[in-house]
């Protein structure tokens, strides 16, 4: 299977990441373990997860995700078959968050120990933290590459102007470089990306580690009226693709995928895995049938007319 590097890390991945945002939210950790099993089974080894995932959930505090993550890479002794993303930054209780030296410092501690490993192969600023000087945090993550607990560094929702004065930052300072930018990108969601963010990507040689691939699901074709919203936990972050733009992106998905005897999602993943500067797309399965979907986008390849018509149904 054709791997891509994380920018310019060394770190080669399967170009189709798991996310692990999933993980003690809609899924438990038996279902979560026959997943991660069936994920390495099918040769994929790239896995997304955060120490915040899953705060929301009534009754968490976080960390859930990690957690499930680690009591798998116990069991399955299967660390070396992965290459494993989490995130910092995001508010964890308390005084627990932004990305301070002595913040970072604690919250990679408590993500090492929740994952049962004693390196991340990515470590990825999960919000811009304004109030902490650039400076600061890519020394803190210098430190942690130096001591073997980090192999490379990310970043997640910055701004294409803040993405390079990070880098700027790095470079006059000899610090260790984001690798990749982990932005919102899929067929819908496009204006943002390739306009203010993809630019300064590309230019820099950052890799891309794409979330809602899928818009919430949006892209699978399985919501297509109001009443389709009850179905599943995400349902109501569907609601607002379900306008003229959104019915005809899912036609031309329809059209397509059925052209290559595929899925929307398949299809939807596959036209983000064929822009340039894309590293692998995230997206999550719930079961063994929706990870099989998704995988196939790694099997196809679309034609300039299948990319020009997708391109078009969905343009901005």
């Amino acid at each position: 299977m054709n791997k891509r590097e994380i920018g310019k890390s060394g770190i080669q991945v399967v170009p189709f990441a798991f996310g692990g945002n999933v993980f003690g939210w809609t899924i438990d950790q038996p279902a979560s373990f026959n997943i991660l099993d069936a994920f390495v089974d099918k040769g994929l080894d790239f896995i997304d997860t955060a120490d915040v995932y899953s705060k929301w959930v009534p009754g968490n505090k976080g960390g859930e995700s990690e957690t499930i993550l680690g009591n798998w890479i116990k069991k399955s002794g299967k660390r070396d078959k992965i290459i494993l993303a989490t995130k910092v930054g995001k508010p964890m209780g308390e005084d627990k968050k932004g990305l301070s030296k002595a913040y970072i410092t604690q919250a990679v501690e408590a993500s090492l120990k929740r994952l049962q490993t004693d390196y991340i192969d990515l470590y990825q600023s999960h919000d811009d933290d304004k109030e902490t000087p650039l400076e600061e945090t890519l020394t803190a993550f210098t430190d942690l590459i130096k001591q073997g607990k980090v192999r490379a560094i990310g970043a997640s929702n910055y701004s294409g102007a803040r993405l390079q004065e990070a880098l700027d930052v790095s470079k006059k300072n000899g610090l260790a470089l984001y690798q990749c930018l982990q932005p919102e990108y899929n067929l819908y969601e496009r204006e943002h990306y390739e306009t203010e963010l993809e630019p300064v990507c590309i230019k820099n040689n950052v890799g891309v580690i794409n979330y809602y691939s899928l818009a919430s699901g949006f892209l699978t074709g399985k919501y297509r009226s109001e009443t389709d919203l009850h179905k599943s936990a995400r349902g109501q972050g569907v609601k607002q693709y379900l306008n003229e733009r959104g019915f005809k992106i899912l036609a031309a998905l329809d059209e397509v995928s059925a052209q290559h005897n595929t899925t929307p999602a398949s299809i939807a993943l596959a036209w983000v895995l064929a822009r340039p500067g894309i590293t692998a797309p995230i997206a999550s399965a719930t079961s063994l049938k929706q990870l099989n979907e998704t995988a196939k986008a790694l099997e196809i390849n679309l034609s300039n007319a299948d990319i020009d018509l997708l391109n078009s149904a969905s343009s901005y």
